[in-house]
């Protein structure tokens, strides 16, 4: 006889509460955002996030980040990169209810495009190679564009995504992504599977790798140990494909810029296979690098630093 499964506990009142009110606000804010076009979303969102966001515990946290990382830079600098994660941040918000309408590309008029690109022989040559890819970005500028880009341009692709604990959030990012990316695979423990049989079609992979991992392996970033998630490593030594990785910058007047880069070239051990801690490092150096040139595009609040100490005994 089988034992019926246990339900789900449910959640605390309060909780419960806090979670319906934001889904409210949220829900009336999409619909206020989403009938204007996406420049005036993104400036709106930029405005109050610039107003709000500096009073708020975390911004605390990102000056603290922010004087860690740029002991050279002086308290003033670091104020104003903060000032521009916010203003970022705000606009990523502002844009995110128009993902169906924020890729504007045209490669024979670039001037009227509201996207531009470079490294785009990297990306044909990745579309018609025949072979399974894995591509890693960061939380930088508008970090949804790489995969819509993906999709836009006709690369058979999927992206892992974390998804919120909140149920309508949840289905809220589901819903607005699935419409304009390839496949979307959720984080899990069960997500690996996933993601295999994502390379094993020859598809192509798409991976944020700039978040903390418990038990991760431990890379410098910004001069400190952090740990990392070290998925595509993994795989890339399992699957012994390509590695690109492909960053957005973003320019004035709603424009950006996406990147791709070449095959890189990972770290292999003795016996030639990648190695997975060395390969993690790489790629969070090039991860730095691109941060480096636009700390203000960066989210500086997020704890990524955290278990990067290992306790000792």
């Amino acid at each position: 006889m089988t034992t019926p499964a246990s339900p789900t506990p449910a959640l605390p009142w309060p909780t419960r509460l806090r979670n319906n009110v934001l889904s409210a606000i949220v829900w009336v804010l999409v619909r206020m955002l989403r009938a204007p076009g996406p420049r005036f979303a993104s400036w709106v969102g930029s405005f109050w996030a610039r107003t709000i966001g500096p009073w708020t515990p975390i911004h605390k946290t990102a000056l603290n980040n922010l004087a860690l990382s740029f002991p050279e830079k002086g308290e003033a600098e670091r104020a104003a990169i903060a000032r521009g994660m916010w203003d970022n941040l705000g606009r990523v918000a502002g844009e995110f209810v128009h993902l169906d309408r924020i890729w504007q590309y045209n490669m024979w008029e670039p001037a009227k495009s509201r996207i531009e690109t470079t490294g785009v022989s990297n990306f044909v040559a990745m579309r018609v190679d025949g072979k399974p890819a894995l591509v890693f970005t960061a939380h930088l500028a508008n970090w949804e564009l790489p995969a819509i880009a993906a999709a836009a341009q006709g690369l058979d692709s999927a992206v892992l995504f974390r998804a919120p604990d909140n149920d309508f959030f949840a289905e809220m990012l589901f819903s607005a992504r699935s419409k304009v990316m390839g496949n979307l695979v959720a984080a899990s423990h069960v997500a690996v599977f996933e993601l295999a049989s994502v390379l094993d079609q020859g598809k192509h992979l798409g991976i944020l790798v700039d978040q903390a991992r418990r038990g991760g392996p431990i890379v410098q970033f910004f001069g400190r140990p952090a740990t990392t998630n070290p998925t595509i490593a993994r795989l890339a030594r399992l699957y012994e494909c390509p590695v690109h990785g492909v960053r957005v910058i973003r320019l004035p007047d709603g424009r950006f810029r996406i990147t791709c880069t070449p095959a890189i070239e990972l770290p292999r051990d003795a016996k030639g296979k990648i190695d997975v801690d060395a390969s993690m490092q790489a790629i969070t150096s090039i991860v730095e690098g691109w941060i480096r040139e636009h700390p203000e595009q960066w989210t500086w609040f997020y704890r990524r630093w955290r278990w990067g100490t290992k306790k000792k005994g």
